[in-house]
């Protein structure tokens, strides 16, 4: 019996003190605070609906220069918080070091913390503050001139996690499963895409894979995947969530003088674990994803319109697939051809200063990564050579420019990389396209590697008459796509699909938001 009454007595318990909150008394434990006591069957939703994943990334709250420089802001836990920073000179070296004061005050129960992120371009580190005071934190020596210059001038940023600690380890339960393999893995993306994008999942009539005729399917043909289990369902989920794309994979057909057919991907993984780009017969390609991918891939077809498919110089587009097979997957543009505003492409809480303390880590972690993943990419936009992260941060500022500015560059896609030419999945299929005519008489003026997946998917190069569809098109769905799915047990959405003329300069100043990832008059 006093099990069966336990829930009922800590809930009364919470509702009390949530009543108490319009009143000025301070309640000892805010109602968040109880909830891990509680039966899970009774916790865990709650939990579950007070964060999330994303709640793991970190808010820029400002940056302190001075002891006159000071920043105010309203924590998660403490309500109001001061930070200042004072130079010194305790060891004796050349620079000295400093003593960042953090103030907290105003904590809405006894029970709670707020955790901070410090970080210059030269080192992350972190806190936790649980009691109502002055904190201090100590970093005995700067990196030298560059970083003892760079925090007098531009300050040293602080971030709050706000979620605090309970959160920031449920929003963790719920970035795990996102990488698992598994049906909990597979409900988790599903989860987060219906919750932070709006998409929705409507379960197909069986059977889920289509008797595919290939003679159907011509040069030029665009493949959308999109995958929603373990280690790269996890990263197209959140490709998915900043990008607005509602696919996080492409390939691309193509038939040689035989007539065989062939399937163009940019990311494939090769014998020895690499990501690179490679021409696959389409039977080889196509039995993998049936067989062997366990991202349980689901994939649409999306046949040119016969107007353009007469555009498509198959030579040209074989010429330049010769030319890119082989070469390693587009690591260094992937994640800038989202990034086209100073604010307006950013899921919130992202922005420009939490792109830069996620890449200062990252860069300290696995500094190889990072070289990869952006140094060379962000020296190809300020014209130099060689600088690391830290040292690009310091360099924008000097020319009196700013790293949300640098990362709206667009990107070139004749821009030679130290591996040669660099195409994420979706630009080697556009720069294809490009090669094949089908951006003339503005080729000139388009850059494909500001592309994403959904800017692709969005050009009316695709086939606009149903009728003209493969007659397995589609078999056995009750509704009728204007494309072919061809696997997949929910029905795949493409929102836009079809509707967008290309222009000069396109997909390089355009905004892009959650839910509803509007794009800008004119874009």
């Amino acid at each position: 019996m006093a099990s069966k009454l336990l829930p009922w007595l800590i809930t009364t318990f919470l509702v009390f003190l949530t009543c108490l909150q319009p009143w000025t008394v301070k309640s000892p434990f805010h109602p968040r605070d109880l909830l891990p006591l509680m039966p899970k069957q009774i916790s865990w939703p709650i939990l579950n609906s007070l964060h999330s994943a994303v709640d793991l990334l970190p808010v820029f709250v400002g940056a302190v220069s001075s002891p006159v420089n000071t920043n105010e802001w309203k924590g998660a836990c403490f309500y109001k918080n001061q930070a200042w920073i004072e130079f010194h000179n305790k060891t004796g070296s050349q620079f000295g070091g400093g003593t960042v004061h953090l103030k907290v005050s105003n904590a809405h129960s006894w029970t709670c913390l707020d955790i901070y992120i410090f970080a210059t371009p030269y080192r992350v580190t972190w806190d936790y503050y649980f009691l109502a005071r002055e904190h201090t934190l100590e970093i005995k020596e700067w990196d030298g001139r560059a970083e003892y210059e760079y925090v007098k001038n531009h300050g040293l940023s602080i971030f709050l996690l706000k979620a605090g600690m309970l959160g920031t380890l449920q929003a963790l339960w719920e970035v795990f499963p996102l990488f698992t393999n598994t049906g909990w893995g597979e409900n988790s993306n599903i989860g987060f895409l219906e919750k932070h994008m709006g998409a929705s999942f409507e379960t197909r009539p069986q059977p889920w894979v289509t008797n595919i005729s290939a003679a159907d399917i011509h040069s030029g043909d665009f493949l959308a995947v999109s995958k929603i289990r373990g280690r790269w369902g996890a990263f197209e989920t959140l490709e998915k969530w900043v990008s607005g794309a509602y696919a996080g994979h492409t390939a691309v057909c193509l038939r040689d003088s035989d007539g065989k057919l062939w399937v163009g991907e940019s990311g494939h993984e090769n014998e020895k674990g690499e990501d690179i780009i490679a021409m696959i017969p389409w039977d080889e390609w196509w039995d993998f994803e049936l067989n062997k991918d366990d991202s349980n891939p689901h994939i649409a077809l999306l046949p040119l319109h016969p107007d353009i498919r007469a555009r498509f110089n198959e030579t040209a587009a074989w010429e330049y697939a010769l030319s890119m097979d082989g070469k390693p997957y587009g690591y260094h543009n992937m994640i800038f051809s989202w990034i086209d505003t100073l604010t307006a492409n950013y899921p919130p809480p992202l922005d420009a200063n939490v792109v830069a303390c996620v890449m200062t880590i990252w860069s300290q972690l696995k500094p190889e990564y990072a070289g990869n993943m952006w140094n060379e990419a962000l020296n190809k936009r300020l014209g130099t050579k060689g600088l690391d992260l830290s040292e690009v941060l310091v360099e924008v500022e000097r020319r009196g420019s700013s790293f949300d500015e640098l990362l709206t560059i667009p990107e070139q896609d004749d821009w030679i990389y130290n591996d040669g030419k660099s195409t994420s999945c979706v630009a080697f299929i556009l720069e294809m396209y490009k090669e094949a005519g089908l951006f003339d008489p503005i080729a000139s003026s388009i850059q494909v590697t500001e592309f994403t997946i959904k800017d692709a998917y969005i050009l009316n190069f695709f086939e606009n008459n149903s009728s003209r569809l493969p007659s397995w098109c589609n078999d056995g769905d009750t509704v009728k796509l204007p494309y072919c799915q061809i696997k997949g047990k929910y029905r795949m959405e493409l929102p836009g699909y079809n509707t967008m003329q290309p222009y000069p300069h396109m997909n390089e100043r355009c905004s892009s938001l959650p839910t509803k990832y509007s794009r800008a008059e004119n874009c």
